[in-house]
């Protein structure tokens, strides 16, 4: 498809977005409800911005916000309740709310079909895998085709990109970009890429990200790597307990972005070699963040290296998904990498399908 075809394409599915339903209730509406503005500012103040996300914090937290009693936090909430439906549902009800979860195409005929269509939003898909295993590159990838129109399996929207490895490359999103048949310059336009090299640094702007995500139409929050800065700005056991009290917070941070927004989040783990492994065992190595992240995360998918430039992406952990594997033979070509990937399900016959896999 040609790239002015394809904008055009994107444009008139925004405007049919807007006709929608919204998706989370913005934090004006309180005020409709008898509550006053200043308090409304102070809560978007301390980076709320919607009635969903209030209803997700603590009344603890809530007390916290400089200028908010317990009294004036009881009637904020009792006014969010009367907009949000935050009680208990039917199965029915939450079938049909699983209806807005959209899955955006990884590229890969047989990854999608691995991952029951591909990365799904209102959750928190983790890949790890040791260096160079392919994490990078479908990071890469999911700039590209979350702006695609979801009749074409897109997000149809933009990017947020949070680089804590410096492994961030524009030059590699244009020519994916030129295989989706899309314009390089307004894909690279739509991807806001910041580069965090503190783990304060990003819990700092981290309030700000919520804002630009509830501001605009934003589909994939994507975060490579998790757990880079926090192994190392606590070393040792000694900060360990500390470490993952700060990485839950974080992840908290990411869970509500997910659930809130409707947007999908993509993170990258490193792994950590398992001393306890022992000599049987042929990979001894597990992801790193502990029990903390692995809870977190809804979908864990393991990369690793295979024969050659084979690479392995296995689901690890689902609750919708069979354990299975996706196996790519990758070879340069002059615009990206194509690939025959190799599906494998339980008591079923691998399937050999073409995809394309950067």
């Amino acid at each position: 498809m040609k790239a002015e075809d394809m904008n055009q394409l994107q444009l008139v599915e925004r405007e049919e977005i807007d006709d929608e339903e919204e998706l989370f209730e913005a934090i004006d509406k309180l005020i409709s409800q008898g509550i006053n503005s200043g308090d409304v500012k102070k809560l978007q103040d301390a980076g709320i911005y919607t009635c969903n996300g209030l209803m997700m914090h603590t009344k603890k937290h809530l007390t916290g916000i400089k200028g908010l009693s317990e009294a004036k936090v009881d009637k904020i909430c009792e006014a969010a309740e009367k907009i949000v439906n935050f009680g208990y549902m039917t199965g029915s009800d939450a079938l049909i709310r699983r209806k807005a979860v959209i899955r955006i195409t990884t590229g890969s005929q047989a990854l999608d079909e691995l991952l029951g269509g591909g990365v799904e939003t209102s959750c928190i898909t983790e890949a790890f895998g040791e260096f160079r295993s392919g994490k990078t590159q479908l990071a890469h990838t999911l700039c590209v085709s979350t702006q695609l129109p979801t009749n074409m399996n897109g997000g149809n929207g933009k990017v947020a990109y949070i680089d804590t490895e410096g492994t961030f490359r524009p030059d590699r999103i244009v020519p994916i970009a030129e295989r989706f048949g899309m314009d390089p310059g307004a894909v690279l336009d739509n991807v806001k890429e910041n580069c965090v090299i503190t783990k304060t640094d990003w819990i700092r702007k981290s309030d700000h990200r919520i804002h630009s995500v509830s501001s605009s139409v934003y589909s994939l929050q994507v975060v490579d790597s998790v757990i880079a800065l926090f192994r190392v700005d606590f070393t040792g056991r000694g900060e360990l307990a500390e470490r993952q009290q700060k990485l839950a917070q974080m992840l908290s941070r990411l869970t509500k972005i997910a659930e809130e927004f409707n947007v999908a989040v993509y993170m990258t783990n490193q792994v950590i070699a398992d001393p306890g492994g022992g000599v049987f065992i042929s990979d001894p190595k597990k992801p790193a963040g502990g029990h903390v992240l692995a809870h977190a995360a809804t979908i864990r998918l393991m990369f690793r290296k295979g024969k050659g430039e084979q690479r392995v992406c296995k689901v690890f952990d689902a609750p919708n998904l069979p354990e299975a594997e996706a196996i790519s033979f990758i070879y340069l070509t002059s615009l990206c990498f194509s690939s025959q990937v190799l599906i494998s399900n339980p008591g079923e016959s691998p399937v050999n399908m073409d995809c394309c896999f950067p």
